[in-house]
């Protein structure tokens, strides 16, 4: 099961794509294990430093690095908050960009659930009505579900 290429692109050794390769770009924004989860855990509802020290896991300088990082590449954001009697502080919270690794995070969890749970998943992603949740491959005007096989990659100008 292989993606085909439109004719310009089928000869392989004539191209690259290198560093502009969007995976590559997703790649290096979530680089650690420290970053992917701390998306997961502004899914979950985490939103203080603290509790992303605690729940990943990771050392507090750690958890730091990442939520700079996802900061500064807009996937994140700081909303300031003070409790009573305590010193003005800042809550994470997924921007539009970081909400739309909803798809890329359900992604991973239900190729982990198939492959890598021998027990059986950990949790069940459901909707509102109790249905549970699946992410698949579909062209953009909603038609059923496709592989591999049927994607053609096609070259846009040099654009990104």
């Amino acid at each position: 099961m292989v993606m085909t290429f439109e004719d310009r692109l089928r000869d392989r050794s004539r191209w690259t794509i290198g560093d502009n390769c969007s995976v590559v770009k997703v790649l290096d924004l979530l680089n650690t294990k420290t970053a992917f989860l701390a998306i997961r855990e502004c899914f979950y509802g985490t939103t203080r430093f603290e509790d992303f020290v605690e729940r990943i896991g990771a050392s507090a300088p750690a958890v730091s690095r990442a939520l700079r990082q996802l900061e500064s590449a807009g996937v994140i954001t700081r909303v300031p908050y003070r409790e009573p009697g305590q010193r003005a502080r800042d809550e994470y919270r997924l921007t539009e960009a970081g909400e739309d690794l909803l798809p890329v995070l359900l992604s991973i969890v239900q190729w982990g659930d198939t492959h890598l749970q021998e027990n059986g998943p950990p949790f069940t992603f459901r909707d509102e009505a109790g249905r549970p949740l699946a992410v698949r491959v579909t062209p953009a005007d909603g038609e059923p579900p496709i592989s591999a096989d049927d994607i053609e990659i096609h070259y846009n100008g040099g654009r990104g």
